[in-house]
């Protein structure tokens, strides 16, 4: 692993979009995988063969609220499909899951966000290349 455990580095975010390009394309996936820093700022964008142009900004927004509020975007989708329908106007949020954020050594270091497909299928693409920088 290469990570610098102050901030994450362009290196890590090509590893973690290569292994979520590799999980997407295990399954003939087309998304768009967005890497964000800690502070939300994009790091990496990759959008696969085939993914359709309005998932740049849903993969990206995901990511951004996963380093945000600094848990997994389903968090909002669970509360809004409970009856929770506060959680739509919580400025930040996007009650979708799909976005995940990066946590190591107990440091939040940016975020992955995914579109594309399904929005459990997205969450497992972003796991998949957060496995991957922890492999």
């Amino acid at each position: 692993m290469t990570i610098n455990t102050l901030q994450l580095t362009l290196e890590d975010a090509k590893i973690i979009a290569a292994g979520a390009e590799a999980e997407a394309k295990r399954h003939q996936w087309p998304v768009v995988i967005a890497i964000v820093d800690d502070g939300g700022h994009l790091l990496f964008l990759q959008r696969l063969d085939d993914a359709q142009y309005g998932s740049i900004a849903v993969a990206i927004e995901k990511a951004r609220a996963a380093i945000a509020f600094r848990r997994p975007t389903k968090i909002w989708e669970d509360h809004v499909a409970e009856g929770h329908v506060r959680y739509l106007n919580l400025p930040g949020t996007l009650p979708i899951e799909g976005g995940l954020p990066i946590l190591i050594n107990q440091q939040y270091i940016g975020a992955v966000g995914v579109s594309g497909v399904r929005s459990f299928q997205d969450a497992q693409i972003a796991q998949a290349g957060i496995n991957a920088l922890l492999s």
